[in-house]
């Protein structure tokens, strides 16, 4: 009985004939993420640099 569901898994199993589209499909996620970072960061980096000197300024560290 195992043996039998096995091969039926096996039969049913997608080919691996995308196997380069997933590749090329996950890369551009990675860099589509990547691009979303990096644009956050320079967006946001000059706002969030002046938000931590004046925590700074408030608890009397000051910047130097």
């Amino acid at each position: 009985m195992l043996i039998t569901l096995l091969r039926e898994m096996a039969r049913r199993w997608p080919s691996h004939d995308d196997e380069g589209a997933t590749a090329v499909e996950y890369a551009l996620l990675v860099g589509l993420i990547a691009v979303i970072i990096i644009s956050s960061v320079t967006l946001l980096g000059g706002n969030i640099d002046a938000m931590f000197d004046d925590i700074a300024s408030q608890l009397g560290g000051g910047t130097n």
